[in-house]
C-alpha cells in the first residue's frame, strides 16, 4: 500500500527524532560501553579494553553510517515518490543536501551536551552514510519488477 505524501514526511521528522534524542547523553560512548563490554566479555573472558574500545568506536561509527544512510532512503522516498529506477538528480543533490544539513546540525547540537563533542569528522561520515543509502535504494529499485 503505497504511503500518503504526508505520511512519508513524517517518517522522515521520526527518523530525525530519533537522530536528535541519540545525540544526547542518552547514546553518548560511556552509555554504550555497559553493554558492549559485557557482549564481548560473555564470549571472551579475557578480551582486552583496547578491544573493547576499537569494537565500541567500530560500532559507534557503523551508528552513523547506517542512522544516515536511512535518513537518506526516508528523504528521497519523501522527495520522490513511485518506483522510479533511478531518483533525478534534483532528488539525489536535496536529499544529500538535507542530509549533510542535519548531519551538521545534529554536531551542533552535541557540542552543547556536556557528554558529548561536535566532530567534523562525523558529518564526513554521516555524509558517507547518505550516499550508501541512496546508492542502495538506486540499486533496489533496479531489481524490482515494474508494479
Amino acid at each position: 500500500m503505497p504511503w500518503s505524501g504526508l505520511s512519508r514526511w513524517l517518517a522522515v521528522l521520526a527518523w530525525m527524532a530519533f537522530i536528535f534524542v541519540g545525540s544526547t547523553d542518552l547514546l553518548a560512548s560511556h552509555r554504550t560501553s555497559r553493554f558492549i563490554g559485557p557482549i564481548l566479555r560473555w564470549f571472551n573472558p579475557n578480551v582486552s579494553e583496547a578491544t573493547i574500545a576499537r569494537v565500541q568506536m567500530v560500532v559507534r561509527k557503523t551508528g552513523h553510517l547506517t542512522e544516515y544512510g536511512i535518513l537518506a532512503v526516508l528523504l528521497a522516498r519523501a522527495l520522490q515518490p513511485g518506483s522510479a529506477a533511478a531518483l533525478t538528480p534534483g532528488a539525489w543533490r536535496l536529499a544529500m543536501g538535507l542530509c549533510v544539513l542535519y548531519a551538521c546540525a545534529d554536531e551542533f547540537h552535541q557540542a552543547f551536551e556536556p557528554s558529548r563533542q561536535a566532530s567534523v569528522g562525523d558529518v564526513l561520515l554521516d555524509t558517507v552514510g547518505g550516499v550508501l543509502g541512496l546508492l542502495w535504494l538506486g540499486w533496489w529499485r533496479r531489481r524490482r519488477p515494474p508494479a
